[in-house]
């Protein structure tokens, strides 16, 4: 059991071998020894016992630095609600093994919201955002600052090209389909597989009915809004379609839209659409 005791100057040590780092992780289950605690001289039982405490003691600072950004986001002007206890049970559960602090925000976002509104966040999402890594969540971000609305609908899509249907156009056209380069402005196909699989997007495409020739379109992202008119009536949307989860997760990003993507989607777009904005 000594061998495996980690000591105070190993601990401080930032550039150390993949082994060293690996008897690090022996903090986390008791074999670093804490103030007149010692893992060599400790039984088994007692190792458990000081692991359980570690663990407990973690999980309180991650509620509490929860709590203290919910209350941030709680306003006082506003009549609250008392929570359902099962889901309220169930959200504490679940946000004491939040370690990562913007996932913890997101996580204070929810507790604030359901106590002005609740209903917007099902258990079944939180247990999706529970197994959310850092990761997967920027890539969300990314998703979503790609996304748009279609004029008035509530729900995000995003749009992954349009095409040609019908029509005798289409008989001399190279490509009846334009793809929107999504790729090209940090989200390929494997993060969109990430998505899938992670339960925030649907794995197949689907399409726009034909869009009306004689009606313009608004495309409203985060902050900013193309106008579309389609030079043809032979046109649709192709678009990846979130989930319940996807669009209840949704609700708590503020995703940014990057200019040099608007930019290119509106050139692209030209060619089949007169374009506004």
């Amino acid at each position: 059991m000594a061998d495996f005791e980690i000591s105070e100057m190993q601990q401080d040590t930032t550039q150390i071998s993949a082994r060293k780092k690996t008897l690090l992780l022996g903090r986390m289950i008791g074999l670093a020894s804490d103030d007149d605690y010692r893992p060599s001289t400790a039984s088994v039982a007692e190792r458990a016992e000081y692991r359980l405490r570690k663990q407990q003691s973690q999980h309180q600072t991650n509620l509490e630095s929860i709590f203290a950004l919910a209350l941030n986001y709680t306003p006082s002007d506003v009549t609250g609600v008392d929570l359902d206890p099962d889901w309220r049970y169930q959200f504490f559960q679940m946000a004491e093994q939040i370690h990562n602090h913007q996932m913890q925000d997101l996580w204070a976002r929810i507790l604030a919201s359901e106590v002005v509104n609740p209903g917007h966040f099902s258990l079944r999402t939180l247990a999706v955002l529970k197994q959310l890594t850092l990761r997967e969540a920027q890539i969300f971000e990314k998703a979503l600052g790609m996304s748009v609305k279609i004029n008035t609908e509530p729900r995000f899509k995003l749009l992954s090209s349009y095409r040609v249907n019908g029509g005798v156009k289409q008989y001399f056209r190279k490509n009846t389909q334009t793809n929107f380069r999504l790729s090209q402005f940090g989200l390929p196909y494997s993060s969109i597989l990430t998505l899938v699989d992670a339960g925030i997007l649907h794995k197949s495409e689907f399409e726009t009915g034909l869009l009306a020739s004689n009606e313009e379109i608004q495309l409203s992202l985060f902050n900013a809004t193309i106008a579309l008119k389609p030079k043809n009536q032979h046109l649709l949307f192709t678009y990846y379609r979130f989930t319940t989860v996807g669009d209840e997760l949704c609700q708590l990003i503020i995703a940014k839209n990057e200019n040099e993507f608007i930019n290119t989607l509106k050139g692209l777009l030209a060619k089949d659409f007169n374009v506004r904005g």
